[in-house]
């Protein structure tokens, strides 16, 4: 018996005829069926109403879309459910694209039919509604308020940056190696870190990174990454600043402070590349101007930090900053805002004063009072969003380095040994990911650049 593929169309037994199965869409792919009738699965986001016209806006999670419902157009039981829908109930939704420049997305849906999945009850409106909001309110209520378009789409652009920073490691020969998260020590001591009980009285910490973790895989297998999760106790209230954050972390052996400084341009280049390819709508959304991302591109300017403090010395004289920069102090937020708006791209700042930088990172041969380090200022502002630096490749400066820190000499014992068995020059970055995510969508604060934000006062939701 030959069988009717039912992928097309479906027989209904009481009519014995052909009822087409509509596709269903997204709002993000919406404009591949122009002209066609498709089904989409969302949330009614609001609903405007002008006497027998119904202008419902729906979202899905890929976008928003105006719908348009004439009275006249569409069963009144199809009116009517919709005229009484309260917002955030969820439904499906049939109906035709039609192409309409005036349209955010560039297309409406003449709604022909709806379905209601869940109506949310009148006596227990959706907490968000859209007037203004207080940022604790919103805060509080974060699960839901990531349903707004604007938090919605930070979130979509999140995800693009992440994945376009493991896509180029992936395919420029990095293999990723993900450290442990509990760890017995610290990279540069505990004053800043989550401590908890271990098994039989041990103490062990939230990782604040995994750079001595993969330094030891980059003397393995040459050039490695680690990404994921980091944690700072750090009692900071800015508004660059988290207590849980994403990291990403290259490392290479056979490498110097230069061949750093051009994989970081490379690299950020390319996320930004990949966020504009893929995401001018949500940053209309958001509200940034993307002529400033468009200017990102490789290879950045670089300034040494005794050119970057004479910059600070000229602002201060001429009044254009308040406070005095002093030299051999490393950079206040202030001091990198103003060095950062000097340039149109992001600036990399290098060899620090050794005295401010952790105790793994090389000396300058030319100059041992410098750190052969150096830090990615973002434009508009935005600070630093990346540090790294060569590390100490021999064992017995390392080894004092340590000491001078009154770090537990035990604890760094195998990380001493990558000095003693077969140490060559090797160097590594971190870069934030909320930072580029709040410079890139041009956000006033770290909180909104992460689902569920973690800060010194806030755990909940």
């Amino acid at each position: 018996m030959h069988h009717l593929c039912r992928i097309d169309a479906v027989m209904s037994e009481a009519t014995e005829t052909l009822v087409p199965v509509l596709p269903v869409a997204t709002i993000a792919t919406i404009g591949q069926h122009e002209g066609a009738s498709v089904t989409l699965r969302g949330w009614l986001y609001n609903l405007r109403e002008s006497g027998k016209l119904l202008f419902p806006i729906f979202r899905d999670g890929t976008g928003t879309i105006q719908g348009i419902v004439p009275k006249a157009a569409v069963s009144a039981e199809v009116f009517e459910t919709l005229k009484g829908l309260t917002l955030e109930s969820s439904v499906k939704v049939t109906g035709k694209v039609r192409a309409d420049k005036r349209a955010p997305s560039g297309f409406e849906l003449d709604v022909e039919d709806v379905e209601v999945v869940q109506r949310i009850a009148e006596d227990t409106p959706y907490p968000i509604s859209l007037k203004e909001h207080g940022v604790d309110f919103l805060m509080e209520h974060r699960h839901l308020w990531v349903r707004t378009p604007r938090q919605s789409a930070i979130l979509r652009v999140r995800a693009t940056i992440m994945r376009a920073a493991q896509e180029y490691f992936d395919t420029n020969g990095f293999t990723r190696t993900d450290p442990p998260i509990l760890t017995p020590n610290a990279c540069e001591g505990t004053s800043e870190l989550f401590e908890m009980d271990y098994f039989d009285n041990e103490k062990a910490y939230l990782t604040q990174s995994g750079q001595l973790y993969i330094e030891a895989t980059a003397l393995a297998l040459g050039k490695v990454y680690s990404f994921g999760p980091t944690f700072r106790a750090e009692k900071s209230k800015t508004r660059r600043h988290l207590t849980e954050f994403w990291m990403i972390e290259p490392e290479m052996a056979y490498a110097d402070l230069d061949d750093l400084m051009r994989l970081v341009e490379n690299f950020i280049s390319h996320i930004v590349m990949r966020v504009l390819e893929g995401h001018q709508a949500d940053l209309k959304v958001i509200g940034k101007d993307i002529t400033k991302l468009e200017t990102i591109k490789a290879p950045f300017p670089r300034v040494s930090y005794d050119e970057a403090h004479a910059m600070l010395e000229d602002a201060f004289a001429k009044g254009l900053i308040e406070n005095k920069h002093t030299y051999g102090d490393d950079f206040g937020s202030p001091d990198e805002t103003y060095i950062s708006n000097q340039f149109d791209r992001p600036v990399i700042v290098h060899r620090y004063p050794a005295a401010v930088k952790a105790f793994y990172m090389e000396p300058d041969a030319k100059d041992p009072t410098k750190a052969l380090c150096m830090d990615v200022l973002a434009p508009e502002g935005y600070g630093e969003i990346v540090g790294g630096s060569q590390r100490v490749a021999s064992y017995d400066l390392l080894k004092s380095r340590i000491e001078a820190h009154g770090l537990p000499l035990e604890a760094f014992q195998w990380y001493l040994d990558l000095r003693k068995y077969g140490s060559v020059p090797h160097a590594g970055f971190g870069m934030g990911i909320e930072r580029v995510v709040a410079w890139v969508c041009g956000l006033d604060h770290v909180r909104e650049t992460i689902p569920f934000a973690r800060t010194l006062n806030r755990i909940y939701p």
